[in-house]
């Protein structure tokens, strides 16, 4: 405790020695330092320490209006510019606290999602690996009569999905007599993200479903009695996954006499196959997320771990506690039990075979060494592959032990230990940063060649490897971050207000948003701007009749013009001002939050206390912009909302769903905005599409993104790869064209080549 009042002892002397040389020092320490502290760390009127990202001009500009807080405007222009550089330099900005306190790459265990995805990895090593391609659907073959057989087969092709209502008549296209036939549809399923999946079949008739075990259904109603006609089961699935699924149906000969002809007459059938995932409603499960592909089963560790730390912004695995630990350990004990139970399978041989222990050895071995992400070292050899086999001859009890160590150990729970080679290194942190998970095998194979060195190989690894499920599932849950709908669970809408709105809108919402997102992205240019500078959406028939456009009954999602040049992309989705308003109303500073913090860069601290928004009733000839203006206008809220409420008040032209107005409360709409860049010039905006136009072209606007996107690939924080790495970043992103796939592909080949710290 000494030695800290000593260091900060020192520090303040070295501040106030800094008066006589540096301009703006003694009117700090003057004017300043006694509510804020001799070096910005806080005092007992401010215990906060003053620090944040705003440019020296939006800094000075701040001083001038808000302090001092008895006498805010007093300071002259150029006392306020001399502050600002002063505190600037000093300990505000990020590259003081940086040249203070260098950050460092830190060592971080796995996260819950990149011990997931390499568990999974981890078996199907040896198993099949199918092929996602451009294929959608289900492979689908129909029989005559209930019997599958091949003889009875007498139709063969994909369909879409299955949802049909057959009537009283045989399938289309299908030579079979309507009182009896048979379905079988085989495939996969793709997790767009991991969570807990509802699977839900409609019918009348017997049926099995199997999902991700092709032994046990998941559903069994092939025997059926009684009346009903919805079953469902939930499990849980990793995303970016693809889980084989394969469903049997088939029609009896039931029927009634017809007393004209005295034939029996066909009962009616139908059978549709939905799902509800998370942060969705129930669905017919769509085309583009299954494939008439084969696929292997996944193991699915769905052991509960402690949340990883987010208050970064990003998920750390930097935590380690004893519920961690204790995780850990049942996770490992379920995998063990998974891979012993199949291990005939995995190792290739069966009870009693000659060559059985050499091949388990041999599946252990091969276990440990990818876990590892390294060659083994003849005592890892000892510990890890031959212990287990020690003293016993049960081969089932040694493959239990062999797994339970290797998931115990630090070598797999852990990244960045010493010990490694550099281009196992290079290959491990490029599949964290893109499949949170363990290298494939062509990253090993290029490992031990010794051809990780140089970047243009990497990069042409990256490129490679940007094409799977599991980056793409990354990439989601990126934009899923960066447009805040972490935390947009629950959207619900005042009924009266918002007829329709409803949960299979959100739903449909939800998606339409992660369609556009994902049309831009995975567009030959995936230019970041057009993110900003459309007005074109993903619609489908329920969100064309409320957002006023038409479309078929039961038409799927289209591009569609909204509101046409009135729109700015993601800026004016629905389901972002949705999100950010409240149930009747709209919410300028949630949405000028989110623009400032979230596409900006700002950082805005938490108001001094909590605030309840004011009621339309307490003020009931006021619009909201009018509300908010007077709720927001004391000096010590203006601190932030001089920077929050005009970006707000830019999106006003759209209500509380997003749809679009002229008024608000009988008042023409005034969606007049504004915002101070960084160089000190105040750009001013009639509406969301200057707003939009801005966001695109923005240099601020692409460093945020461009950190936002490290943070979230590499786990790390952006500055401990050197202070002058965001700009570098900032950079390849513009003359890349702000193609959001290359810049993905910058990250990853930065954070895998970057040199680990001793």
């Amino acid at each position: 405790m000494r030695f800290i009042f000593a260091t900060f002892a020192i520090a303040v002397v070295a501040f106030n020695a800094c008066a006589a040389e540096v301009p703006g020092a003694a009117l700090y320490q003057k004017r300043c330092a006694s509510c804020h502290g001799a070096a910005g760390q806080g005092g007992k009127k401010f215990e906060k320490p003053l620090t944040g990202d705003r440019s020296v001009p939006q800094l000075s500009k701040q001083i001038r209006e808000t302090m001092p807080e008895d006498a805010p405007n007093s300071l002259s222009v150029a006392d306020a510019d001399a502050i600002a550089t002063y505190v600037h330099d000093a300990f505000y900005s990020l590259a003081a606290r940086e040249k203070n306190h260098p950050p460092r790459i830190e060592l971080a265990r796995l996260t819950i999602p990149q011990y997931r995805q390499s568990v999974a990895d981890l078996i199907e090593t040896f198993r099949y690996r199918g092929q996602w391609d451009d294929k959608h659907g289900l492979k689908a073959e129909y029989f005559s009569g209930r019997r599958m057989g091949n003889d009875k087969r007498v139709l063969e092709r994909v369909d879409a999905l299955v949802n049909f209502d057959f009537g009283d008549k045989a399938p289309p296209d299908v030579k079979t007599e309507p009182h009896e036939f048979a379905m079988r549809w085989s495939g996969g399923l793709l997790a767009p993200e991991t969570g807990e999946y509802e699977i839900v079949v409609h019918t009348d008739q017997a049926f099995r479903l199997f999902l991700n075990d092709n032994t046990r259904p998941l559903l069994d109603y092939w025997v059926k009695s009684g009346t009903d006609t919805e079953y469902k089961a939930t499990l849980p699935l990793v995303g970016g996954r693809i889980y084989p699924l394969r469903m049997e149906w088939t029609k009896g000969k039931q029927g009634v006499d017809d007393s004209k002809t005295n034939k029996p007459k066909a009962k009616p059938a139908f059978v549709r196959l939905e799902w509800k995932p998370p942060h969705k409603s129930r669905e017919p499960i769509p085309s583009r997320h299954l494939t008439p592909n084969n696929f292997a089963e996944v193991y699915v560790s769905a052991t509960p771990f402690p949340p990883d730390d987010r208050s970064y912004g990003w998920e750390r695995g930097t935590t380690v506690s004893k519920a961690w630990d204790a995780a850990t350990t049942d996770a490992a004990l379920d995998a063990a039990g998974y891979v012993a139970s199949r291990i005939n399978q995995l190792a290739n041989t069966q009870d009693n075979a000659k060559d059985g222990d050499e091949k388990v050895r041999a599946f252990c071995a091969k276990f440990v060494q990818r876990a590892f992400r390294q060659p083994l070292t003849p005592d890892q050899k000892s510990l890890y592959i031959e212990r287990p086999f020690t003293g016993t001859t049960d081969l089932t009890l040694a493959v239990k032990k062999c797994v339970l160590l290797t998931l115990k150990s630090p070598r797999f729970l852990y990244r960045e230990l010493d010990g490694g080679t550099l281009d196992y290194e290079v290959a491990a942190r490029l599949s964290f940063a893109l499949w949170d998970s363990i290298p494939d095998e062509e990253l090993l194979r290029l490992a031990a060649a010794n051809q990780l060195h140089d970047r243009a190989a990497v990069a042409k690894q990256a490129e490679r490897m940007l094409a799977d499920p599991r980056a793409k599932a990354k990439l989601l849950g990126f934009f899923t971050h960066w447009l805040a709908l972490d935390h947009a669970a629950e959207v619900a809408k005042d009924a009266k207000r918002f007829p329709g709105f409803d949960a299979a809108v959100i739903s449909d919402l939800r998606t339409s948003l992660e369609l556009f997102v994902d049309g831009v992205l995975w567009s030959d240019k995936a230019d970041y701007r057009e993110l900003f500078t459309t007005d074109t959406l993903p619609l489908n028939a329920r969100l064309a009749r409320l957002y006023g456009l038409e479309l078929p009954a039961n038409a799927d999602f289209q591009p569609m013009k909204l509101d046409a040049d009135k729109r700015a992309g993601v800026l004016t989705h629905p389901y972002l001002l949705a999100v950010f308003s409240y149930n009747a109303e709209t919410s300028p500073i949630h949405r000028g939050v989110f623009v400032s913090r979230g596409l900006l860069g700002v950082a805005l601290k938490p108001p001094p206390q909590a605030v309840t928004p004011s009621p339309p009733d307490l003020h009931p000839s006021l619009n909201t912009r009018e509300r908010v203006g007077l709720q927001t206008k004391a000096a010590t809220c203006m601190t932030c909302h001089s920077v929050i409420n005009p970006l707000g008040f830019t999106l006003e032209r759209f209500d509380a769903i997003g749809r679009y107005r002229e008024t608000d409360n009988k008042k023409p709409v005034d969606s007049a905005g504004s915002y101070q860049a960084r160089d000190g010039k105040t750009v001013s905006f009639t509406g969301a599409k200057e707003l939009g136009r801005f966001l695109a072209e923005s240099p601020e606007a692409h460093a945020s993104f461009a950190e936002q996107m490290f943070h979230h690939l590499a786990q790390q924080s952006l500055r401990a790869y050197g202070p002058k790495t965001g700009e570098e970043l900032r950079a390849a992103f513009a003359d890349n064209n702000f193609n959001m796939r290359k810049l993905a592909i910058e990250v990853a080949v930065r954070a895998a080549l970057m040199p680990r710290q001793k």
